[in-house]
């Protein structure tokens, strides 16, 4: 291992480079990442690297859903829950359904118990490939909240299928009783745990005389804790990490202070990278290992069943947008959907090719144990299985990840969200921002006001929209600016769940930030 290290800090700076050069031609890093790790990998003096599955299950997936968790908006995760929650588990179920029956015909050797394992491993599309090619592209905000969403779900379905498809290839039969109570605790065992751990760590760092710092790496352990405490009461890992992330995320300005808030973003955006730019890189690296598994089946018929795979998870996820445009004008004439207006005809085409599979699906193949039970026989197609959920990854990443962004440009997809214009928005904020700290101002701190030259500058600032001059605070006046701003925060935070008014939830972040800054700028005046 520590002959390898030098190569190990290479790969990193290598990682960085080439996000730095994928920023630069604007395509999608990890596209560039795999293709990298394939020709280092072939490179000779190259150290063999081996990709342990649960290296990459218990270091880099709880870490990555967490940060995702985070990311992600409440609100618009609730609005369009029930497309989510079609794709992340019902697509998900139909596309496993859809691998085990075409694998079964046209592989030697696939019964449906392993045609279901390959489908359970490769039907989740990656959540950091979509979103890191739709940095470089207008979307919808529907659009990216849905991709987002569904992302953060389907690998908990898909690695609930593989299980099951495990259970089965080693018993030699499926009872189907037995998976629907174990499916359901899964998904309860899972959501509770992450919920109870997520709520105690909001109450220990509440209670606690914690600092920036010690907040900091209390929100790296969480994650760890909520997937290992879930998998052990066979719980889903996946879901307690999703779970209690979407909790603390939106408690976040309860339990943690501005410094606490505005230092975790910084560490978790450095950490995340690190992460992501390694999975993707190892995926090519691990290329000859899986090459030399690969016996009594040809390259070039592994090939053609990797080809053939793709283009069924392509043309089912397609399909299954369409089904959910069509299912969507139906419904809405019965139940109330999140939307009554037409999607049209072109976000499904968008939708449908955004299925790039990538970290999960490696590791879920990886996991594959080489033999049966310890001493019995070997694991059935596990290199074959292994060989196709390569080729499915490096095929979905390179041709629809550089692809994608040419459609959406070329679809030109009419914009429905509801949300105010982020310019006009940004304005009315500033308004109304100011209008709230004028009103607490004269109502609460009148007299205050008349004796306190800097509240009279802020007074003016907000009315005159002027910079203040920094200048020497009495502990009393401070504690009364650090009021205004807890209440401007508060006043954001409301706002986000107002019916009356669409604005983006991104937009209210920058303006929460913004606050978190200028509180811990007065903390810094003396």
């Amino acid at each position: 291992m520590m002959q390898d290290f030098p190569f190990y800090l290479l790969l990193i700076v290598a990682i960085t480079l080439l996000i730095m050069l994928a920023n630069k031609v604007k395509v999608a890093y990890p596209v560039l990442l795999v293709i990298a790790g394939v020709f280092i990998s072939l490179l000779p003096g190259v150290p063999v690297v081996h990709v342990d599955p649960e290296l990459i299950f218990i270091i880099f997936l709880p870490p990555l859903l967490y940060e995702a968790a985070w990311a992600i908006s409440w609100k618009e995760l609730w609005k369009w829950r029930r497309i989510i929650g079609s794709f992340a588990f019902i697509v998900v179920f139909l596309t496993a359904i859809s691998v085990a029956f075409i694998a079964n015909y046209f592989i030697p050797g696939f019964s449906i118990a392993l045609g279901f394992l390959l489908g359970g491993i490769v039907s989740p599309p990656d959540a950091v490939s979509a979103g890191a090619i739709l940095k470089f592209v207008k979307v919808p905000k529907r659009l990216s909240s849905i991709l987002e969403g569904e992302s953060l779900l389907n690998d908990a379905s898909s690695l609930i299928i593989f299980r099951f498809a495990m259970i089965a290839i080693a018993t030699g039969q499926f009872v189907w009783y037995q998976a629907a109570i174990s499916f359901s605790w899964m998904l309860i065992g899972g959501i509770g745990v992450g919920l109870c751990v997520g709520w105690i760590f909001m109450k220990g760092q509440k209670i606690l005389p914690t600092d920036a710092n010690m907040d900091t790496i209390l929100t790296i352990v969480a994650p760890y804790i909520m997937y290992i405490a879930a998998e052990e009461i066979h719980g889903s890992g996946v879901l307690a990490v999703v779970s209690g992330g979407l909790f603390l995320s939106n408690k976040r300005h309860h339990f943690l202070s501005s410094s606490s808030r505005l230092r975790g973003v910084n560490v978790w955006e450095s950490l995340v990278f690190v992460l992501n730019g390694l999975v993707f890189m190892l995926i090519g690296l691990d290329l000859p290992e899986i090459i030399s598994g690969l016996e009594g089946v040809g390259l070039s018929s592994a090939i053609g069943y990797g080809v053939l795979i793709t283009l069924v998870l392509i043309i089912v996820r397609i399909l299954s947008s369409y089904g959910a445009v069509i299912i969507t004008l139906i419904a809405r004439n019965y139940i109330t959907v999140a939307d009554t207006r037409s999607p049209g005809f072109k976000a499904p085409v968008v939708l449908g090719w955004t299925g790039m599979r990538g970290v999960v699906s490696l590791a879920a193949a990886l996991s594959i144990p080489t033999h049966m039970y310890p001493g019995g026989p070997i694991f059935p197609q596990r290199n074959v299985i292994l060989f196709i959920t390569f080729i499915v990854i490096l095929i979905t990443l390179i041709i629809q990840g550089l692809t994608l962004p040419y459609l959406i440009k070329k679809i030109e997809l009419p914009d429905y969200d509801d949300h105010l214009p982020n310019d006009e928005a940004d304005e009315m904020i500033k308004r109304e921002l100011a209008k709230l700290t004028i009103m607490h101002l004269n109502e609460k701190y009148r007299e205050d006001l008349e004796k306190s030259i800097f509240l009279q500058q802020i007074h003016e600032k907000w009315k005159s929209k002027i910079e203040e001059s920094d200048q020497l605070l009495s502990l009393e006046v401070k504690l009364i600016y650090l009021d205004i701003l807890n209440e401007q925060r508060k006043w954001l935070i409301a706002q986000n769940y107002e019916k009356d008014r669409h604005f983006d939830e991104d937009l209210i972040r920058k303006h929460i930030m913004k606050i978190d800054l200028e509180e811990e700028r007065t903390h810094l005046l003396h």
